[in-house]
């Protein structure tokens, strides 16, 4: 499967984005340089972590006045709390730390968290994952994570692991079989409060289970290396029409709308999994 980069903002969205962000920006006296400096200064000395490199936003090209800063580092498996307090020393000598938010992780060997700065913009968020050495996952391969930035890298990690191709295509038409699956068992739901005039639930159903599904089956049409993003980074890796099309689909003004849309997204999905029985 080829992954397909989408389509970029014109030249006068960018300007009037750029303005918005700037005006945001000089609002805050701590900016993403100096939070990935300090970062920088007070870690590498460290002889327990081992890298750090930025993913996100900067690892696509794509930072502006909104986005946040993905941060990793790789540590020793015994270090992972003395990792997350250096960094908050690191971001403390900027700023007091005005939230920490923990984010439960399924990866073995991956922790996380997120920090917002009182002296930063609202928008500019760390968020910081720490790797143990012996963790499978890295959140390196450039065909998913893009062309991460390592800021050091003192143990010579590869950065751009080779992705097993054929491993990971297989995972995308188990996942589109399931899909299908899914969509055929559950779809109705949506007719079936419509009908009996529950509107929440329908308008649940349809955001949770057709508009849910559509969307990763239009990822895997267009970008699959993203299949599993929802709609992150969506307008900027679907083509132009498909993002207008879905976003109509998307807003519902009342039950009637909800009715015609729900019929449209459902054909769009039969299309899309009639295309992919035929390219299997």
């Amino acid at each position: 499967m080829q992954s397909r980069r989408g389509p970029t903002k014109t030249a006068h969205q960018e300007t009037r984005i750029s303005k918005r962000a700037q005006l945001r920006d000089e609002n805050s006296s701590v900016k993403r340089p100096q939070i990935i400096e300090s970062i920088i200064a007070t870690l590498k000395p460290l002889d327990y972590v081992h890298a750090f490199w930025e993913g996100g936003a900067a690892a696509f090209g794509r930072i502006d006045g909104w986005s946040d800063i993905d941060a990793y580092l790789l540590v020793d498996d015994s270090k992972v709390a003395d990792a997350f307090l250096a960094v908050e020393k690191a971001l403390e000598s900027l700023s007091p730390i005005k939230q920490k938010y923990v984010v439960s992780q399924n990866w073995p060997g991956v922790t996380q968290a997120f920090y917002s700065l009182k002296r930063a913009s609202e928008y500019l968020i760390v968020d910081l994952g720490v790797l143990t050495q012996s963790s499978p996952e890295k959140f390196l391969e450039p065909e998913i994570h893009g062309k991460v930035i390592f800021y050091f890298n003192k143990i010579g990690m590869v950065e751009k692991p080779d992705q097993d191709q054929t491993a990971f295509d297989k995972k995308v038409e188990e996942r589109q079989r399931v899909l299908k699956e899914r969509f055929r068992m559950f779809g109705n739901f949506v007719q079936k409060e419509i009908d009996r005039e529950n509107s929440l639930e329908a308008l649940e159903y349809y955001r949770t289970i057709v508009i849910a599904s559509l969307v990763e089956a239009l990822r895997i049409k267009y970008n699959p290396a993203h299949y599993d993003f929802k709609m992150r980074y969506i307008h900027y890796e679907l083509p132009p029409r498909v993002v207008r099309k879905l976003e109509n689909l998307c807003f519902v003004r009342g039950r009637k709308e909800l009715q015609r849309k729900y019929l449209e997204a459902v054909q769009w999905f039969n299309k899309l999994a009639r295309e992919s029985n035929a390219s299997s």
